[in-house]
């Protein structure tokens, strides 16, 4: 019989996974409630799972987590609430009898660590960190070289992420601009990236210092560049005219999702980027050191005029990069963070595209083959669907994430934000993680 699944948290990442249990995977998983604090959103999910055969199901409110699985027998949970909330909704349902598959970050403080393991050893239920990246095939490509010892033991790892004016601006007019609601940049987005050098690498942070600051968006950077008077929010008469604002309006997913439900809670979806109240950073940098020996150097840049990542592993054997463009570049007026990657602009001498290199000491480079993925996030969502509605296989690269996996994500962000508070390195067992080891 299908494992009985509740979706916790219906915003739009959640209708990734609907649509994976109800198109992908129905004779493994059956979906048999919802949980939300919006009514508008419940409904628009519910039609989305009418649209695709579903059946009606019942509702919840966010306070009815354990009536929910004691009422539906509910087996697991997906939660894709706000990242603050990870910490209290997790608990509850491992100790309501619920195991859990949670979006990443796993949580955004060291309390909500230590509050989902404790949970997580006392309920004997478990928890799966929902880490994407591992399974896009060239991020799998390059941990296959380096297990397989193509560049001797690592030395150092040097990761440069940028964010572009549509992607990264999107973060800066949500709930996530508030760092009591994200943890910042540094965990909510950056702990994809430094799950990825954890398991790169197999190995674990051990002390961390970071540098950052908010330089582009906000208010006191738009009065510095003289933007001048602006709207508070996109969707209203003119938005169409200015290329930092999103108008909810002229996306019939945005509207019907975000816009019509305003009235239940007042949340709003298309906040200026360059308001007040923004308290999150958008350029950070960060070392850390790993228990293995090993270095990295990270960046994150948030405004940038393109999307995608360059990676370079040394080791004791030669060096590995990584590169990859997402989106080469933001030229439409209209900012829609749904518009797609693969976008060919003529003439333009970055184009969207991936390229691993191998090159080994007193050698010429190779270029490795990065076999092709379909779906999202470079063909990783696919993959992770089938780990966690069939099970994960017998996989070498071991790319199903366990709690503790997402403890070492979360490990890097956390002591960052504490050093970029202090000035001072920390060192991560001092933070007293939930599960540390």
């Amino acid at each position: 019989m299908p494992r009985r699944y509740a979706v916790a948290g219906t915003g739009s990442r959640a209708q990734s996974y609907v649509r994976a249990i109800l198109e992908e995977h129905p004779s493994e998983a059956e979906l048999v409630a919802l949980l939300d604090s919006n009514p508008g959103r419940l409904a628009f999910h519910q039609r989305r799972v009418t649209e695709l055969g579903g059946p009606e199901l019942p509702q919840y409110g966010a306070d009815d987590l354990e009536r929910m699985v004691k009422e539906q027998s509910v087996d697991r949970v997906v939660v894709t609430t706000p990242d603050y909330t990870h910490a209290a909704v997790v608990s509850r349902l491992l100790r309501a009898g619920a195991d859990v598959i949670v979006e990443k970050p796993l949580t955004i403080t060291a309390e909500g660590t230590r509050q989902i393991v404790d949970a997580m050893n006392e309920s004997g239920k478990s928890v799966v960190v929902t880490f994407n990246y591992r399974y896009s095939p060239r991020n799998s490509a390059l941990r296959q070289l380096i297990q397989d010892g193509s560049i001797g033991k690592v030395t150092s790892v040097e990761f440069q992420w940028v964010l572009d004016t549509r992607h990264g601006a999107d973060y800066f007019r949500r709930w996530h601009r508030e760092k009591k609601n994200s943890g910042g940049l540094l965990i909510h987005k950056a702990s994809h990236h430094f799950d990825l050098v954890n398991w790169w690498i197999a190995s674990s942070p051990v002390r961390v210092f970071a540098s950052g600051g908010l330089a582009f968006y906000g208010a006191d950077n738009a009065a510095d560049r003289g933007l001048g008077q602006r709207p508070a929010r996109g969707s209203v008469d003119g938005a169409a005219d200015d290329p930092w604002l999103l108008d909810l309006r002229t996306d019939e997913t945005n509207r019907q999702l975000y816009y019509d439900n305003e009235k239940y809670d007042g949340y709003l979806r298309d906040q200026d980027v360059f308001a007040p109240g923004i308290t999150i950073e958008d350029n950070m940098s960060v070392i850390a050191e790993y228990a293995n020996g090993a270095r990295l150097s990270y960046s994150l840049n948030a405004h940038s005029p393109w999307e995608g990542y360059r990676v370079a592993v040394n080791g004791t054997e030669g060096r590995a990069e990584l590169n990859v463009v997402e989106r080469a570049a933001v030229v439409d007026d209209q900012i829609d963070p749904s518009y797609p990657t693969d976008r060919v602009i003529p003439g333009d001498v970055r184009t969207n595209g991936e390229q691993l290199i191998l090159q080994k000491h007193w050698a010429p480079a190779v270029e490795v083959e990065i076999p092709k993925g379909e779906g999202g996030h470079g063909g990783g969502d696919r993959l992770l669907y089938t780990d966690l509605f069939v099970g994960p296989t017998n996989d070498p690269l071991a790319r199903a994430a366990n709690v503790h996996d997402g403890v070492r994500a979360v490990a890097v962000g956390i002591a960052a934000n504490q050093s970029l508070t202090t000035g001072q390195p920390v060192v991560v067992a001092d933070l007293h993680l939930g599960g540390w080891s």
